[in-house]
Parts: C-alpha cells; sequence; structure tokens
C-alpha cells in the first residue's frame, strides 16, 4: 500500500515560508519502517485540491496531509475532501466539545459569540470522518478513509501525524524489514552500469537496485552510489551479484554503506 504526503498552502509555493514537514515526516516514517512512495506540494486552489484527493482515493493510497485545514477563506482542504467524496461537511460532535472548551479555557469569549461560532467551522469534517487529536490547543484534525489531515503549523502536525503513526497505521509498522546496501563507485559512468542493474533486477524479483551520482562530494568527489534495497532476505542475494558484476566490469569499489531499518 503506497504512503504518500500532501504538503498543502500558497505560502510555501510563494516562498514565504520553508517547508520543514517532508524532511521531518520521513524521519518519522523511517523510526517505525515505513516510507514514502510519493508527495506532492499543491497551492490552495479547491479545484487542484478536489482533483488531486480523489485520484489518491480511487487509489487506495495511505495519504498524510499537512495544511489548508483552518477556517479562513484561503483554507480548502476540508471542503476539497468532502467534494472529492461527495459527502458532506458536517460538524463533528467531538470536535465542537473540544473547541468549544479550547474557548472557555483560553478565555476566547462567549460561546454563542460570532467568533466563537466561526471557530467552531475548524471542526466541519466529511461526513463519516474520525478525528485526530491535537495536544498543542486541542483544535482536531480529521481522518477518512486512511487520509490524515493536520494543521500546517509544525509544532501541531507532527506530534499529530506521530499519534497518527501508532495508533491508526501500527499496522503499517515494518522495522527490522528493510535494507538498503550500496557500493561507493568511481571510474563509471550510469550508462556503464545500467546493463548491469537491469540484469539484476531481472533475475532477482523483489530486490530494487538504485544509482545516485554525484560530481562533487566533499569526501568521494565524481563517483556513483550503486546499491540494491528492500526485503533483507531479497537484498543479500542481489547484492552478491551486484559486487561480481562490478568486479567483472573492473570499475572501482571504494567502500560499502549499509542501512538498515
Amino acid at each position: 500500500m503506497a504512503i504518500g504526503l500532501y504538503i498543502i498552502g500558497d505560502e510555501i509555493l510563494s516562498g514565504k515560508r520553508q517547508d520543514k514537514h517532508f524532511t521531518k515526516i520521513q524521519e518519522l516514517l523511517e523510526a517505525r519502517g515505513m516510507h514514502l512512495h510519493w508527495a506532492q506540494y499543491l497551492s490552495d486552489d479547491p479545484s487542484l485540491l478536489q482533483q488531486t484527493m480523489r485520484a489518491s482515493f480511487e487509489r487506495g493510497d495511505v495519504v498524510l496531509s499537512c495544511g489548508g485545514i483552518g477556517a479562513t477563506p484561503d483554507d480548502h482542504t476540508r471542503q476539497s475532501v468532502a467534494i472529492a467524496l461527495g459527502l458532506p461537511l458536517l460538524l463533528h460532535p467531538e470536535a465542537k466539545r473540544l473547541i468549544q472548551q479550547r474557548i472557555v479555557s483560553s478565555g476566547l469569549g462567549e460561546l454563542d459569540s460570532e467568533a466563537s461560532i466561526q471557530r467552531l467551522q475548524m471542526g466541519m469534517f466529511p461526513q463519516g470522518s474520525e478525528i485526530i487529536p491535537n495536544p498543542y490547543n486541542q483544535i482536531p484534525g480529521f481522518s477518512i478513509r486512511r487520509h490524515f489531515f493536520v494543521p500546517g503549523f509544525p509544532v501541531m502536525a507532527w506530534p499529530m501525524l506521530e499519534w497518527v503513526l501508532d495508533t491508526c497505521l501500527a499496522d503499517m509498522h515494518q522495522t527490522g524489514r528493510y535494507l538498503e546496501r550500496a557500493f561507493i563507485v568511481k571510474g563509471a559512468m550510469e550508462s556503464d552500469l545500467t546493463p548491469l542493474m537491469e540484469r539484476i533486477e531481472r533475475e532477482y524479483a523483489g530486490a530494487k537496485v538504485f544509482s545516485l551520482p554525484s560530481v562533487d562530494h566533499p569526501q568521494w568527489g565524481r563517483h556513483i552510489e550503486l546499491g540494491v534495497k528492500g526485503e533483507p532476505q531479497l537484498v543479500a542475494p542481489a547484492f552478491d551479484a551486484l559486487k561480481r558484476g562490478l568486479q567483472d566490469l573492473k570499475v572501482e569499489i571504494r567502500t560499502e554503506t549499509v542501512r538498515s531499518i
């Protein structure tokens, strides 16, 4: 099952704010033996959001989404999810309770004031949604059909996503089931190595060969990191075959790197 990431907000695309989510979410996933299959940066454009989300719902992907779930006119994520699924937006009763609790505890005014009623818009989720708790200020996010929507603020988003990963997606943890082994190769071009890479993937189904060239590495200079990744029992024989192939090509192997999750 593919895991995807949406990072939503005009402020990211315009450069007014720098994205911090991508690297952090990779870190959170890796700690649990999980991996991103794709990521997209999206503007606050309703038609784009609807089209994009409709596609990921139809594919059955698991999606983490940061941003755009506020209640101001430039936030369209909640509404776009509802339209993509053909569902109405409804005030979630638990979200209402939490928002009103926050209003009272923070002294933000009477519950029947215009501002307080407007704040309840943040609890309007597509019908059938479940809430994602927010330990920072109690204003929840929401989930529906293995899509998980949290605010854009890292101080809120990251603990909320950790909760998602350790509760809703605990069944996807694969710690100890992923291995990546690679060589630092010098004196070869990717075009020289491509036939070998294709042969390894053809002969060792399930192992994925990768190539990462660099032209100005501070230690190795121009080189290629060439390796195999996947489940440990698949990686070992494929990596041995890769080593033999490199020796046959008489390329310079400088060192081996290993990463296990």
